[in-house]
């Protein structure tokens, strides 16, 4: 393994690739410690650091949420403070509405040409994104959390500096969206996703220092609120849910499919047996990320509710169940807004018509279906059964870390590494870098990463 790593470097372009990207990343890692000089960054770090510490702060559970698809840092307001979430928003904006809207339905299908007016459309939106997003979020600061009071100092609370931290948090995202876009464009890997998985990462520290600071605590024997047990379970754990991560990521049902043969002069063309690959998560991380925000919702609610009245028990169990202790309510809500949004996605994303039509066009059959609705309706029936399997992993990887959490009362921010959407990003996008490596190495007629010797 570690001659191949050398291999990768000795490759001219792949080098200079690589060695960008991890420039640009650098520039990302810096920018995400650069502070806003208008606001108080000890006040907000303990304003932060209290809503964190408290089970039931429904806000600081959604922050955490979006700081971790955002690659963004709440805790120390910054000039990436709104990552690069509204960039992903418009792209899922224009993603859903390319789906049923017939201008942009025909962009879509204009392939480089549209795709890349559809990529001038986004921008355009991510701008005005930013500006409504960090207005409201500088305004939220000048308000303070929780009557903590004013988080902005004193001699900038005043609109003109609040409008100017709003354009800085602005040209802080569209700066990581550029970034973003020059790795895809001269580096390696996907820009945003990378970014994405950057942040992740950088919480990495912090969880092992929350491990080694509670082993120290309480030591390692048995029994301990770190023990050697546990650590060792938290361990095996981590490997085998990686594992699982890889198997059904990769996991695709192959259809098998047919040219039909034509006879040119003498020679006859076609008549090979091909397959059709149907990946098993068709949907990817979207499922996760779309029933996590819509649970936000019934926490805000119900913890509003519990407080106007507070006699009300049943209330309380409520706002207790989706905010801070997130038992079996919670998770049962979790994974059947995970299945219904695995199939939505997959409805999105997947035309069954378009497929068989294309099959079509090159003259490609299914064996045993004929061409046009037959195949189509076959397509959707394989669809709709691997959809099945692959919500149902979602649902797994998805419940582990509230699960992991509870049982063995560990932090939250450790047990987030053991699955939910912060793993399947990072084990997605590894995959997906390794497999764009290795077809560089290909073509150059060496081995891959991941082939044998």
């Amino acid at each position: 393994m570690f001659t191949k790593f050398i291999t990768v470097f000795k490759i001219p372009e792949l080098r200079q690739k690589i060695l960008l990207t991890l420039a640009l990343l650098a520039v990302f890692r810096i920018g995400y410690m650069i502070p806003l000089p208008m606001v108080n960054q000890a006040q907000i770090a303990k304003v932060f650091k209290d809503m964190e510490e408290q089970s039931g702060s429904g806000l600081g559970s959604v922050l955490k949420m979006v700081q971790v698809l955002s690659a963004s840092s709440f805790g120390m307001a910054t000039i990436f403070g709104l990552g690069i979430m509204p960039y992903i928003s418009a792209s899922i904006i224009f993603q859903l509405l390319a789906s049923f809207y017939p201008p942009l339905e025909k962009l879509q299908k204009e392939g480089e040409s549209g795709r890349k007016k559809i990529n001038e459309y986004t921008r355009y939106a991510t701008v005005f994104l930013c500006l409504g997003q960090s207005f409201m979020w500088v305004r939220q600061l000048a308000g303070g959390f929780g009557g903590s009071g004013s988080l902005l100092l004193d001699d900038f609370n005043s609109l003109w500096w609040q409008m100017l931290a709003a354009l800085i948090m602005t040209a802080g995202t569209i700066l990581l969206m550029w970034i973003g876009e020059q790795i895809d464009e001269y580096g390696i890997g996907n820009g945003i996703s990378l970014l994405i998985m950057a942040g992740i990462l950088g919480r990495l520290p912090s969880a092992i220092a929350s491990i080694w600071s509670a082993a120290k605590t309480g030591g390692l024997a048995l029994g301990s609120q770190m023990g050697i047990e546990k650590i060792l379970v938290l361990v095996a754990c981590f490997v085998l849910v990686i594992l699982m991560v890889i198997a059904v990521s990769q996991a695709q049902r192959r259809i098998p499919t047919q040219s039909a043969k034509h006879v040119r002069g003498r020679r006859v063309f076609g008549g090979h047996r091909q397959y059709l690959p149907l990946k098993v998560n068709q949907s990817g991380v979207m499922p996760i990320i779309f029933a996590s925000s819509l649970l936000m919702f019934p926490m805000f609610l119900f913890q509003q509710l519990a407080s106007a009245w507070s006699g009300v028990d049943f209330l309380q169990t409520l706002a207790s169940a989706f905010g801070g202790e997130r038992g079996f309510l919670y998770n049962l809500c979790y994974v059947v807004l995970i299945y219904f949004f695995c199939y939505f996605w997959t409805a999105i994303i997947f035309n069954p018509n378009d497929m068989s039509n294309n099959l079509k066009d090159y003259g490609s059959f299914i064996p045993g279906y004929r061409p046009g609705k037959r195949t189509a309706d076959y397509l959707e029936r394989v669809m709709v059964r691997i959809t099945y399997v692959g919500a149902a992993f979602l649902a797994v990887v998805a419940v582990i870390p509230t699960v992991i959490a509870d049982v063995m009362n560990i932090d939250m921010v450790v047990a987030s590494f053991f699955g939910g959407t912060s793993l399947l990003i990072v084990v997605s996008v590894g995959l997906d870098l390794v497999q764009k490596i290795d077809s560089h190495l290909v073509m150059r007629n060496y081995k891959g990463l991941m082939e044998e010797d």
